[in-house]
């Protein structure tokens, strides 16, 4: 077992700010004194308030939890971590300044962030100029290790490419071929219906749907519409606060009735928040936690729920944790701190099972620094028994099959000279 930050602290103390994430902390400082060892800062850029806060708290979980497994087995290169945590209130002016602020001010070795692909694209563009080693843990807009890929960027959630090509054969089988889209109005949102549109028509489906913004609350007039165009499915592409409002407006409607719900991402956050009525379709998981027999998973799901105090360990805390991970991965195979020797050390570098934690081979590839990792597709459902048996696998999909080649994501990686 490894050592546990602060215990107990729930997702409605962390949504305060930074000032109680503040309390996850260890007490690393005493032991870089001790040491005698400056330690080596890694950025943390999440929405920690706004509508997609759920879900950047846990991915910040997910990190603390493993900068406290590395300090106490040693650090990296024999020094301690730092994480420096900043919100981006789901603003990309503020996480681009944040960026700037962790940089040049603080000195950082890394960045990770955002959930928001917006603001993770932004980002990425003041980490490519200033040489800073970057992992976008849970931003899935295509471009971003597609046609706008950068040499310093890597990224562990899944491409919208990929969690559409995951789902839509399994929606249309089970369901039908009309979807009506409710979908949010910036990146994630564009490129995601792109991609199941795409995987729709060539199944011969067709759909209608309506773009919102990213923290809607108000879902009546678009539920109209889908009610009035009879789908055979709706897909919720909403994420966080959004998403959770519009299914309990679904059922509120007495739409669950008329039709099937599916799509690419319903993420246990929100499937926790949503009364048992919403708690239902067809999606991805891009990493889930009841996986039996799998090596050392158990053991980071008791340690994670045991650590926040959740009575659940979700994919977003796997996205922290193997950020982490990975820079300690690279910086240990380079012996080096320089951005350019952690991205080739990381490159096509399989992480170990106990990072990886699932039966699929799991590694970023070359080509576009796009992890290739295990789709986990399937039903959501009440839970049943564990609170957070809300999920029952059907087939896991191979990134690699999900994601197509290096040259169909556009990406054409240029590395400075």
């Amino acid at each position: 077992m490894v050592a546990q930050f602060t215990a107990g602290v729930g997702r409605r103390r962390l949504i305060k700010g930074g000032a109680a994430l503040a309390a996850l902390q260890l007490g690393a400082p005493g032991i870089i004194k001790a040491r005698g060892e400056t330690p080596i800062k890694l950025g943390f850029i999440d929405p920690i308030t706004g509508s997609l806060s759920a879900l950047a708290v846990s991915e910040v979980e997910g990190a603390k939890y493993a900068v406290a497994q590395i300090n106490k087995s040693g650090g990296v290169l024999g020094r301690q971590l730092d994480l420096l945590v900043e919100d981006s209130a789901n603003d990309t002016g503020t996480g681009v300044q944040k960026a700037h602020k962790l940089i040049e001010r603080d000195q950082v070795d890394a960045i990770y962030g955002d959930v928001n692909s917006g603001i993770a694209y932004a980002i990425m563009g003041v980490t490519a100029e200033k040489k800073i080693f970057h992992i976008v843990p849970g931003g899935h807009t295509d471009p971003i290790t597609g046609k706008d890929c950068k040499w310093n960027t890597f990224r562990i959630c899944n491409t919208t490419a990929m969690d559409a090509a995951a789902i839509t054969k399994t929606l249309v089988q089970k369901f039908g071929k009309r979807f009506f889209f409710i979908t949010p109005d910036y990146a994630y949102g564009h490129t995601l219906q792109e991609n199941f549109v795409k995987n729709l028509k060539a199944l011969g489906g067709e759909y209608q749907g309506d773009m919102l913004p990213i923290a809607a609350s108000d879902f009546s007039a678009t539920l109209i519409k889908a009610k009035a165009y009879k789908p055979n499915v709706l897909l919720n592409n909403m994420g966080g606060l959004a998403q959770i409002n519009c299914m309990k407006q679904f059922t509120q409607f007495g739409m669950q009735k008329e039709m099937a719900l599916g799509g690419a991402l319903f993420e246990i956050e929100s499937v926790l928040a949503v009364p048992p009525e919403a708690q239902a379709g067809w999606w991805d998981m891009e990493w889930w936690w009841d996986q039996p027999g799998v090596p050392h998973v158990a053991e980071f799901v008791k340690d994670i729920k045991a650590a926040t105090g959740k009575n659940y360990c979700s994919a977003r805390h796997w996205f922290g944790f193997v950020g982490i991970h990975s820079f300690k991965i690279a910086a240990e195979k380079a012996k080096s701190l320089e951005a350019i020797k952690l991205v080739k050390a990381l490159e096509n570098e399989p992480l170990p099972p106990e990072i990886a934690l699932q039966k699929e081979k799991v590694f970023y590839r070359a080509g576009d620094h796009q992890l290739m990792a295990g789709i986990f597709t399937g039903e959501v459902h009440p839970p049943k028994g564990d609170p957070a048996n809300v999920f029952s696998v059907e087939q896991i999909v191979q990134g690699e099959e999900a994601a197509g080649s290096v040259a169909s994501t556009g990406c054409q990686m240029a590395y400075p000279s």
